[in-house]
Parts: C-alpha cells; structure tokens; sequence
C-alpha cells in the first residue's frame, strides 16, 4: 500500500493525499459519509493510479481538523481546500512541499459527503462531482438515523472525535442551512452524476430522484446495492462510469 501523506489547508482542515505518479493538475477531493472511519487509502490509491491528486479531507470539526462540526456548512471545508491548493502546501513526514498549477478539481461523495459534493460542486473551480446515495433535503427525515437519532450516536460512539454543539445539529432541521433543495437554483446538473439504490435503507431514493430530474443532472437509480458507501466508486457495477464522466 502506498503511504498517505498529509498536510493542513486553512490551518484547521486535515488532508490526506496521495500525488499521482506523474505530473497532472487534475484533483479528486473526496467527501465522507456520517459518522465514518478515516481509512480511505484504497479509494486515494485508485484514482492517483488514474491519474488525480487524491485528497481526503477531514470536516472542521471532526477526527484531526480543528473547529467544529457543522459551525460552517461543510461544503465550506471542500471550498477552502480547493483554495489551499491554488498555492504551494507542505506534507509534515518529510516536509515536501508541492504546488498544482491550475488544479482541475473533482469530488467524489457518498451519503452526508454526496450532500457535500453536490453543494460544493456550485464552485466554477468544481469540474465534476459524482454523488452516491446523497442527503439532497434533511426536512426528509430517514427512517433508521433520523437526525436526533443520529446526534446522539455519534456522541456516544464517536465522543470527541465529532465536536459539535446541539443547536447546530438542530440546524439541518430548518431546511435552509446546508440543503441542496433549498438550492436547485444555483446547480449546474450537467456536472453531478447522482447514484442512488432503491434499496437504501438510510436515506430513501424518491427525493433524490425528483432532485436529479430537476436540476438536470445524471442519475443513476440501482435496483440493490443499499445505502452506498465511498468504496463503491472504485468498484463494479460503476467504477468505469464514474471514471468516464469525470474524464468527459
């Protein structure tokens, strides 16, 4: 396994990354799902294998980034990435530092992170962004991790590793504060690949869909598959689409 390197953006956001293995400016950013384990180094492997600057970030708030969760909307997190990139960043294990000219920038994006990357994804430096099984309203509460439900676990079984305050949990309540519905306006769907499973369990399909077909974005709606998780866009049935629409 190739090791990750890692560096800060904005001194509060943790970035693992892999740099591909030749000279390239084109980055993929990828956006986690809630609550989620850090370990990401096959998904980063495989597409710096496909030529990308790999990047993991860690949400303000959460693992080893600064701040708290949620205080900002998270796309807030990926934007000031994509602006960290723009100059040059230090890796801390050797003290190496890089520079992409002109970053070229993807997001990848599952569940709470499909909900990321498609708010994010109204950045003009956004080229792309592929969604799987995305919160696209909070108001739509999940049957399994509705958002009280889902607060007090992560509090219990993640403790401190989520620093967040209970009026901004409160917040995705009010259908205003990081919501894509609340936005359709703003989206260019003809950069948003959405992947949903009609089988998924934790965040339900029909809203997703109605979403897509309005904003004008490429939808994908699979029979099984449940609710997807990152490692899905490396593999079979939809690693070689995903790789053809970022690359068209």
């Amino acid at each position: 396994m190739i090791r990750t390197l890692r560096t800060r953006f904005k001194k509060e956001i943790l970035a693992e990354f892999i740099p591909p293995k030749r000279p390239t400016n084109k980055v993929v950013i990828l956006c986690d799902g809630l609550p989620s384990l850090p370990a990401k180094g096959e998904v980063l492997e495989y597409f710096s294998r496909l030529g990308y600057w790999a990047f993991h970030i860690r949400y303000r708030g959460t693992w080893e980034s600064g701040g708290l969760f949620l205080a900002k909307s998270p796309e807030r997190d990926v934007i000031d990435s994509i602006d960290g990139m723009q100059k040059e960043f230090t890796e801390y294990w050797g003290g190496k530092t890089f520079r992409i000219k002109n970053p070229r920038v993807y997001l990848v994006g599952t569940s709470f992170g499909g909900c990321t990357a498609i708010m994010a994804s109204r950045d003009k430096r956004v080229k792309k962004a592929v969604a799987l099984s995305p919160v696209v309203d909070w108001q739509v509460q999940s049957r399994i991790e509705p958002i009280q439900k889902l607060a007090t676990f992560t509090a219990k079984a993640f403790g401190a590793v989520y620093r967040v305050e209970r009026r901004d949990w409160d917040k995705l309540k009010g259908g205003l504060f990081f919501n894509p519905i609340a936005h359709e306006r703003e989206f260019d769907g003809r950069k948003l690949f959405i992947i949903h499973a009609k089988n998924d369990l934790i965040v339900p399909w029909k809203p997703t869909a109605g979403f897509a077909k309005r904003i004008g974005a490429k939808f994908v709606i699979a029979r099984s598959g449940g609710h997807l998780r990152l490692a899905a866009a490396i593999k079979k049935p939809y690693a070689r689409r995903i790789a053809s629409f970022l690359k068209s």
